[in-house]
């Protein structure tokens, strides 16, 4: 893990639904809106708002469109921000956008004003932050790194997951699950619960036949996933300083109670599970998808060709829940071993599940799209990965060398495109036909992302009016958007004069979350809120 290290079923997968409009006053309040409850929208993480009314190809322009306000934190907002729409606050009722912080913060903000509606801390009594244990990939402070999940049935105000990393007194380091009150800040369920685990195995800081959880050797960066009625974590390192393992827990989502462990290098070592923040993936019969970094894989195999140790070192990987956490299929490249020793795996890159596609004979294909350090674009068919093969790789579709620069990111679907930003390199349209991606892009963008790259996000409504949003690493930030048919700059805020769209200092990783005619996007300092500007705004 080193630095050189859909419409999905329709409304299905996505964690975001219509609320009617309420009627406040005589007024009609502008609550027929969506929820944002997980990262990049839902759970197959397609990165695709199709409810998207207000903002245009042909409204977004640095004369209609800009900065509205910027809100300021404690620290750095590595976690994309999500969105609660309609939630009764005393007598009233405000959309909410929810910001977590590395100072171990979490706020809720009025999404409309910004102004500030709770601030709570996730820090007990005499602890602070995690030091950067030696690591520069998340510095000066470990907080809340990783993008929260909100659950909310109907009628509720909803229930904010979060994992914090802190420090006591004593110098030791603790992993807690919140469980917080949307309209509160209010923890719930006693909580919060201390993270601790084991599991069957002799790799790395094993004792007594069972690898242990260390909670000052991991971080939670991988986005939370919110499935059925548990709450799944995933666990990455500091800069690959061992002794760590893969880890993936689940925990009730009512009682905070650990359900389910898994360990997917117990008998080795490191496979680390971040994705540059995306998350767990998951579909509608509960199955999980991810990326695993690199760590050792036993090359020797059973006789269903799985691993014999069950260590999945650097691989693509398929989980059922439906008895507890266990691996149900796996690929692994053909030179899985080099890209483990030369730390060029496929765990710098997200995840992605695609809506089904039909080919020319009019079967409907269930696909998973993945990449990571090497450059290659992997297709695989959900219903069988491929597995292990020494001697070729047998999955359902590899594009070699499509990736140029590599992947510290994950992409976005739309209308039949899978959108990539590579590292160096121009944001990458890539185009299916009959159920397979042709092997060059039919589109891309006029400039380039500097490292990490882009993790793009799209807004459309329905079919039309489909743009392609990205935020630029740089100092200041820069906020782009594109047509997503041909990649044509609408704008960037780099446009207006006087630096008017200015927002603050880029972060890596950051994905812009786009809801309700507002775009909005994390950076070292805060959120820069993005809209469509009054007249007299807009022409200063």
């Amino acid at each position: 893990m080193r630095p050189g290290r859909l419409f999905v079923r329709r409304l299905t997968l996505v964690l975001f639904f219509c609320l009617p409009c309420f009627v406040v006053g005589g007024a009609r309040l502008a609550f027929c809106q969506q929820d944002v409850l997980t990262y990049h929208n839902n759970n197959a993480r397609t990165g695709l708002n199709f409810l998207e009314t207000t903002l245009t190809p042909s409204n977004v322009n640095s004369a209609s469109f800009g900065k509205l306000f910027t809100l300021s934190v404690d620290g750095l907002v590595d976690a994309e921000p999500l969105y609660l729409s309609a939630v009764s606050i005393g007598s009233s009722t405000r959309n909410l956008l929810i910001v977590a912080t590395e100072h171990d913060s979490v706020y809720a903000f009025n999404a409309d004003t910004g102004s500030l509606i709770w601030h709570v801390s996730t820090l007990k009594s005499g602890e602070t932050t995690s030091d950067d244990r030696g690591c520069s990939q998340v510095t000066p402070e470990i907080g809340i790194t990783s993008t929260p999940a909100i659950s909310r049935p109907q009628g509720s105000n909803g229930v904010i997951y979060t994992v914090a990393m802190s420090k006591d007194s004593s110098g030791n380091y603790h992993q807690r699950l919140h469980a917080l009150d949307a309209a509160t800040g209010h923890e719930l369920f006693n909580g919060p619960k201390d993270i601790a685990a084991r599991y069957p195995g002799t790799g790395d800081n094993s004792s007594g036949g069972f690898v242990i959880f260390d909670p000052s050797q991991y971080k939670e960066r991988s986005g939370l996933l919110l499935l059925g009625s548990e709450v799944y974590l995933a666990w990455a390192s500091h800069c690959d300083i061992r002794p760590y393992t893969g880890w993936i827990m689940a925990y009730n989502a009512t009682t905070l109670v650990q359900k389910s462990v898994l360990n997917v290098t117990p008998n080795g070592n490191e496979g680390a599970i971040w994705g540059s923040g995306a998350g767990l993936t998951a579909d509608n019969s509960g199955n999980i998808f991810f990326l695993d970094a690199n760590g050792v894989f036993d090359t020797t195999l059973n006789s269903n060709g799985f691993p014999s140790s069950g260590d999945y070192g650097n691989a693509f990987v398929g989980l059922t829940t439906q008895s507890g956490l266990a691996v149900r299929d796996y690929f692994e490249m053909d030179n899985g071993l080099h890209e483990n020793d030369h730390d060029i795996d496929l765990g710098s890159g997200g995840a992605i599940l695609l809506p089904g596609i039909k080919d020319s004979t009019g079967t409907t294909w269930n696909l998973a799209a993945g990449a990571g350090k090497d450059s290659n674009l992997y297709l695989v068919n959900r219903s069988s990965l491929g597995k292990f093969d020494p001697k070729s790789n047998h999955i359902y579709q590899e594009l070699s060398g499509a990736l140029p620069g590599g992947i510290w990111s994950m992409p976005a679907y739309f209308s039949g495109r899978l959108y990539y930003g590579p590292v160096g390199q121009p944001i990458l349209a890539f185009q299916f036909q009959n159920a397979r991606l042709q092997t060059t892009p039919v589109a891309q963008t006029s400039n380039a992302f500097a490292y990490p790259g882009a993790t793009p996000s799209i807004s459309s409504n329905k079919t039309r009016n489909g743009i392609v949003w990205a935020a630029e690493n740089t100092d200041p930030a820069v906020l782009h958007a594109y047509k997503a048919m041909n990649l044509q700059e609408l704008y960037n805020t780099n446009q207006a004069a006087n630096g008017r769209d200015h927002f603050g200092a880029g972060n890596k990783y950051i994905t812009p979350l786009i809801i309700n005619g507002k775009v909005y996007v994390g950076t070292t300092t805060g959120v820069g809120v993005f809209g469509l500007l009054s007249p007299s705004s807009g022409t200063k």
